[in-house]
């Protein structure tokens, strides 16, 4: 499998939005296995593919990413994911593969429900709570161009993309 480049607040990229999957075939499959690797090496427990520069609406999500014993992970393929429903509310310390040297506070629904489709088209639907819920949203956010750093308060915000902007400058 290929690992991918993550791409990085402030690129462009992370704030277009993702058409859905319409072909289910070889090379879906195998972009996914390459996402799931990606996620892996990078110390992560979700991917949207717009982080890696794939335009589509597909998401992976492993909460036992960090398993050395690779039969104990858990990995989860969610190809045009849509919440259907949502209820509660819980506050969870996030951060993001794409938003580096930055972890937030961020109000979630608490529990959810999924539609999406796998990799061979086939409909799914998934209650998730807990992580996987957290998981799912901020992934599904990914999708619309959203980052979790957007719901952050608004004066917050605005100091943190100047702060990362400003560190994103310096490492190029």
């Amino acid at each position: 499998m290929t690992i991918l480049e993550i791409y990085t607040f402030p690129d462009p990229i992370l704030r277009q939005k993702t058409e859905a999957v319409t072909i289910f075939n070889h090379e879906l499959a195998e972009t996914t296995q390459s996402m799931l690797e990606t996620m892996y090496v990078s110390g992560g427990i979700g991917l949207a593919a717009i982080q890696a520069g794939i335009l589509k609406q597909i998401i992976v999500i492993d909460l036992k990413s960090g398993e050395e014993e690779i039969s104990l992970r858990e990995p989860h393929v969610f190809i045009n994911p849509e919440i259907v429903k949502e209820s509660g509310t819980t506050v969870s310390e996030e951060g993001c593969l794409s938003v580096i040297e930055f972890r937030g506070e961020i109000e979630r629904a608490e529990k959810i429900t999924v539609e999406y489709q796998n990799v061979r088209g086939e409909a799914q639907k998934m209650d998730a709570e807990d992580m996987m819920s957290i998981c799912l949203q901020h992934e599904i956010d990914h999708l619309n161009g959203v980052l979790f750093i957007d719901h952050l308060p608004v004066l917050k915000q605005k100091m943190v993309k100047k702060r990362l902007t400003k560190l994103a400058k310096a490492e190029a």
